[in-house]
Parts: structure tokens; C-alpha cells; sequence
């Protein structure tokens, strides 16, 4: 499948560039994209995971492959390979001529005849923001393939990140404040799943927080797929081969967001999924990496949600009041916020604040 050179690779670029500038939905943008590009880069199969910027891990994904009935194994495959791992690539990569050997992963592609994997990570100074496998039954992706599709990387990546700011919009009113039906008691929930990420059991609450993530269809339990992800990521850390937490923030409607956290129960060894609010502290991090923050504006971010007054936070950074409203100004013209008390209830999720 030919490109037809630089001319192929311009106009798919702007195709892509134009789809970043006018669709704000993440799920939606990813899909319009894939359908761009299945023309001029072939593929048979894909797999396309936002992820939580500080940790890796993936939270949001669509998908469209061979034995999804077996997610956990793939999900579990796909974290504990060190094959082209998303946390390792600069941008593009295709498979590596490697033998299959011990490799999990390497082991599932070859029991589906994918003969290379096009491997993408959508990474920025701020944090991994997606991460994206085109599988391939047939030839091998050649340089002008690998090329396109590496153009495409800087587009996607800013549209991702500015996708996640937009989920930090005005805090909802007093009218969209109230519980949405099926939502979760009060408390965290936990999920307990075994090495090989079957689930062994969950609290009570655990599955309304599930259902939210992931709707399942009516009469169907709902797939923990976001447990199966942080589960992964902890058995990675184990096995040495990726040191990131094993913790991830997933968004939810409405500006609100959830932290799920994965450890080992003793003495059973059974891995604990914990499903909770999001902290301020996460939202924050996330609020911060989403809008592209310099250091000392997170910091009068961190200084304002915490309630100080503007003389208290000047004081507290060493700096004059002078700078400080300038600081806010630059916090209020990346975000769209309109006051400190707009600004605060964005990251917070909250209605109220001070003006």
C-alpha cells in the first residue's frame, strides 16, 4: 500500500490536525482517526488506551481484537512484555525481529498470526497521555508507514492532553450536583482479583463504581477492565519490569474522577483493587499536567486551593503581590476560569469559592 511520498503524508497530516481541532470527545476522536488512517496505514486490528499522565497505566480504552473474551490474559500479556513498551518508545516503533521465546505478549500475537504491531505512545513533557497497537496480519509496516504515522504523534498527543483539560470545565450547579442514578455508596470499594487477574470477589460498592466506568449491557455484570489495568501494572512492578505506580485516575462524567490503587493482600497474596474519589492532590496533579502549568504556577495553584489568601501565598513563595497576579492571570487564560473562586471549584469539581 503505497503513501505516494511526502504529498500522502501532508494531506493525511492535515486530516488528522483538523479532527484534533474540532472533535473534543476523546472516544469519538480516536474512532474518526482510526477510520482516516486504516486507508493509508493498514491494519487489521487495534488497540488504543488513554492513560493517567503521572503513572502510565491505562484508564480509557477502545479496542477491536481477537479474544477479548480473555481480557484479563491480554491486558495482563500486554503489561508484563517488555516488547516495545509504551513507557520505553520515543514515539513509533514496529514489532522487533525478536523470537516469540518466554514473552507474553509476543506470545499472543503469534497465536493470532499478527505478523507486526505498530506500536505508538502519545507522551509530551507533561506526561503519558495514550498509548496506541495497529495489528497486522500481513507484511511487516515498512519506513514509509512508520514514518506517517510518526507525523501524526504531535497532533494526537496535544489533542489528548487538551481532551483531559476539558473534563476540568465550570463546576457543575446546584442542579447538576445532585447523585447520578446507581451511584456508589459512600467509602472506598475494592475489587480482588488473582495473579492472572481473574476476579476472586468485590465489595458492595464496587460494582456501581464498575457499571460508571464501563456500562455494561442491561443484565450483564460490569467488566473491571480499569482493575484489570492497575492489577497489570502492579504485576509489572513486581516482575521488574516497569517501576510506575501502580495507580491510575480515571475520569468519570461531570468533572469527577476516581482513583483506583492495586496492592497485595497478606497472607492469601491476592491483589487488592481500591476504588475511591479522586483526592484534591490528584486533581490537582492532573489539572496541572492538562493544562501544561509551569512549576511556580502549580505551585500557586496548590497554594490557592488550599485557602490561602493572596497576601498568605505571596508570602509563602517569596514572591511580590505584584507577580502573584500575574501568575493568576496566566492560570485563569490557560484554564478559561473567571475567578479564584471559578478556578477552584474547576479543579475541585466543586460550585462555591471565594471571587
Amino acid at each position: 500500500m503505497s503513501i505516494r511520498g511526502s504529498a500522502g503524508r501532508s494531506t493525511l497530516a492535515h486530516r488528522i490536525e483538523r479532527l484534533c481541532a474540532v472533535e473534543p470527545d476523546l472516544r469519538a476522536l480516536r474512532r474518526a482517526v482510526l477510520e482516516a488512517i486504516r486507508p493509508t496505514i493498514g491494519f487489521d486490528w487495534y488497540v488504543w488506551v488513554l492513560t493517567d499522565p503521572l503513572t502510565s497505566v491505562g484508564v480509557d480504552p477502545i479496542a477491536r481484537v481477537p479474544g477479548l473474551d480473555r481480557l484479563p490474559a491480554l491486558i495482563g500479556a500486554k503489561y508484563t512484555s517488555g516488547v516495545n513498551r509504551w513507557t520505553t518508545l520515543a514515539d513509533v516503533a514496529p514489532l522487533p525481529g525478536a523470537p516469540v521465546g518466554a514473552d507474553p505478549w509476543l506470545a499472543v500475537l503469534a497465536a493470532h498470526d499478527v505478523r507486526d504491531v505498530l506500536s505508538v505512545v502519545l507522551r509530551d513533557r507533561y506526561g503519558y497521555w495514550a498509548f496506541l497497537d495497529l495489528w497486522r496480519r500481513g507484511r511487516p509496516y515498512v519506513e514509509e508507514e512508520i514514518a506517517t504515522v510518526a507525523s501524526l504523534v504531535p497532533p494526537l498527543t496535544e489533542a489528548t492532553r487538551r481532551g483531559c483539560a476539558s473534563t476540568f470545565g465550570p463546576a457543575p450547579g446546584a442542579d447538576q450536583a445532585t447523585p447520578l442514578p446507581g451511584s456508589p455508596p459512600p467509602g472506598p470499594a475494592v475489587v480482588l482479583l488473582d495473579d492472572e487477574l481473574r476476579v476472586e470477589g468485590w465489595t458492595a460498592g464496587a460494582d456501581a463504581w464498575l457499571a460508571r466506568l464501563l456500562p455494561p449491557r442491561p443484565g450483564r455484570s460490569p467488566i473491571p477492565a480499569a482493575a484489570f489495568n492497575v492489577a497489570a501494572q502492579l504485576r509489572a512492578r513486581e516482575l521488574g519490569i516497569d517501576g510506575h505506580e501502580a495507580m491510575a485516575r480515571v475520569h468519570l462524567t461531570r468533572g469527577g474522577w476516581i482513583r483506583l490503587q492495586a496492592s497485595r493482600v497478606e497472607p492469601s497474596g491476592q491483589i487488592t483493587v481500591t476504588i475511591e474519589p479522586a483526592t484534591p492532590a490528584d486533581r490537582i496533579d492532573l489539572f496541572s499536567r492538562a493544562y501544561g502549568l509551569t512549576d511556580r504556577e502549580r505551585e500557586v495553584l496548590e497554594a490557592v486551593v488550599g485557602g490561602a489568601d493572596c497576601r498568605k501565598v505571596a508570602e509563602r513563595l517569596f514572591i511580590s503581590p505584584l507577580t502573584l497576579q500575574d501568575h493568576l492571570k496566566a492560570l485563569f487564560a490557560k484554564s478559561g476560569a473567571h475567578s479564584r473562586g471559578d478556578l477552584v471549584g474547576r479543579v475541585l469539581g466543586v460550585g462555591g469559592g471565594a471571587p
